[in-house]
């Protein structure tokens, strides 16, 4: 609602009529020198250079409070873990700017330059923020502030220059990634129902963006950004698109237990020394009460599982009230619990992938824990079964 005031006008001053000329006059003069001076003194703004104007994404990460541990050493699990809840702030010193000095793309090592690239050189330490967006939200900050326990730094949540210096990036931040015929073949129309669903022969990806997206760990928006020139609904085989070039780091050693800050909504695997293996966004359940909080283990490891459809799980279903009964769904990136499953010693929990990792992070699920695929593929890699997953407020 907008409210406006009524102010009351002034009456103007009567003047003189030699008053008026000299005032006009002055005037005058003085708009003509203003405007010879603007134009022989003014900068003109120029655009960042193309490779950062990319950066610059309408999508924002949401701002959830952020919750790290903030003791050291770090934690170990039997002990009391305390979160912190620090609250997330949008102030300019938080925010990476896309336009920041340059630096020879084929450079390396080098410090990160940009936002995207802090999120990459995060991502390629086992540290993620989500899906790539050029954004500093939450899930950046957050992914920063793991970072800084684990360098045993201040931990601000800000790419200063402290933290740029450990972040170095080692090689180039784009691939090019060449479309071949079998992510064409692939590719199929998702069923709205969950009948439908069940009766396909994958849950595969529904198009090349969606494909090419989780392939390099990004938001489509990103991906459509990079590639300004691509027709998305008429992509064949042997287009080349440019994408992030990123990987985790190789497995050196297993996680000896993850923990969950539900506060936070992030998952960190530690290994025997406390160190800290991988830091991830991760979805909680939407109502407190399904909220598991204590500790579990690992009880099950499952790749590219099925998933069973339990009408029970899904009261809020029209369609799950009328079938009565389950259902297979077949594997793929576009199944519910994604490419990976962590089954825990808790019936119905698990922590797994997700079809729409762009929405990890909210408090949504019908009680596991949710990754993006990409994370969840990785975190299969560092646990067991038995490793134990200690769900902390």
């Amino acid at each position: 609602m907008q409210i406006y005031t009524k102010f009351k006008q002034p009456k103007p001053r009567k003047r003189s009529g030699g008053d008026w000329h000299w005032g006009w006059a002055v005037l005058v003069v003085t708009m003509c020198v203003g405007g010879w001076w603007s134009r022989k003194y003014q900068t003109k703004p120029t655009a960042p250079p193309a490779q950062l104007q990319a950066f610059t994404s309408v999508v924002t990460n949401s701002e959830l409070s952020v919750t790290v541990v903030t003791n050291h050493p770090r934690p170990v699990m039997g002990t009391s873990v305390v979160p912190t809840n620090r609250p997330a702030t949008t102030t300019a010193t938080n925010r990476i700017s896309a336009t920041e000095p340059v630096f020879d793309n084929n450079t390396f090592p080098r410090p990160p330059q940009n936002s995207f690239e802090v999120q990459l050189a995060l991502a390629r330490a086992g540290i993620s923020s989500g899906s790539f967006d050029g954004v500093v939200g939450s899930q950046t900050r957050a992914a920063l502030r793991a970072f800084q326990l684990r360098e045993g730094i201040t931990e601000t949540g800000v790419a200063d220059a402290e933290t740029k210096t450990r972040l170095q990036l080692t090689m180039p931040p784009f691939t090019n990634y060449i479309v071949s015929s079998n992510d064409v073949a692939r590719l199929q129309p998702m069923s709205t129902t969950w009948l439908g669903k069940s009766q396909q022969s994958a849950l595969d990806y529904e198009t090349l963006l969606e494909l090419v997206a989780e392939k390099g760990h990004a938001h489509p928006l990103l991906i459509k950004r990079l590639n300004p020139a691509v027709e998305w609904t008429n992509v064949t085989a042997g287009v080349e698109l440019r994408i992030p070039n990123v990987s985790y780091p190789p497995v050196r050693a297993r996680a000896v237990f993850v923990v969950i800050h539900l506060a936070g909504k992030t998952l960190q695997a530690f290994d025997a020394n406390t160190n800290l293996l991988a830091h991830f966004p991760c979805s909680i359940a939407a109502r407190a009460e399904k909220r598991p909080v204590g500790e579990l283990h690992v009880a099950v490891v499952a790749p590219n599982p099925n998933y069973t459809f339990d009408p029970e799980v899904f009261p809020e279903s029209a369609e799950a009230k009328q079938l009565g009964r389950k259902l297979i769904l077949q594997p793929g990136p576009n199944n519910p619990v994604g490419v990976a499953w962590m089954g825990l010693d808790r019936p119905g929990y698990g922590i797994h992938g997700t079809p729409s990792p762009e929405q990890v992070g909210r408090t949504e699920s019908h009680g596991c824990f949710r990754l993006a695929n990409w994370n969840a593929e990785f975190l299969l890699k560092l646990v067991t079964v038995g490793t134990p997953v200690r769900v902390v407020e």
